[in-house]
């Protein structure tokens, strides 16, 4: 089962993905992306992954070791559950870049390198972005979504 979840896990992600890139002005991206909702199916099953294992996962997460880390990392469900939780993530931090951007009047050909960045390297997008939005100042009178917090 954690294959085909693996599996699935970017499926359910791609299709927000390929609004925000690839038609980020389109009327329709601005109501399906607007909404943080669009992360829910992949937090549905990050949460089919961990519930499950909750017993295991716990220890691990609230007095984390390296080795403790690897060992669940290191099974088909822990890395599964771990690729949906960066996923969902990603997701919702592209998100919070595309609004962003588009508030501030970046042109798509500006934002797609750096959405593709945090699709593959989510932290080093977000990174990216950050050193650029200063370049694009909001209009007056609009105010720029506040950053996630992780």
């Amino acid at each position: 089962m954690s294959a085909t979840l693996f599996g699935l896990t970017f499926a359910l992600a791609a299709p927000f993905w390929a609004l925000m890139i690839l038609a980020p002005r389109w009327s329709w991206t601005a109501r399906i992306v607007g909404s943080p909702l669009i992360v829910a199916p992949v937090l549905l099953v990050y949460a089919v992954l961990v519930l499950p294992a909750l017993g295991a996962v716990l220890p691990v997460v609230t007095a984390p070791t390296l080795d403790g880390l690897r060992a669940l990392l290191g099974t088909a469900d822990g890395a599964a559950a771990a690729w949906a939780h960066m996923i969902g993530f990603d997701l919702f931090v592209g998100r919070w870049i595309w609004q962003d951007a588009r508030e501030r009047g970046v042109p798509a050909l500006a934002l797609a390198p750096v959405l593709l960045l945090t699709i593959l390297l989510g932290p080093l997008g977000l990174a990216v972005h950050l050193g650029l939005r200063a370049r694009w100042r909001p209009p007056v009178g609009v105010v720029a979504p506040a950053a996630p917090v992780a």
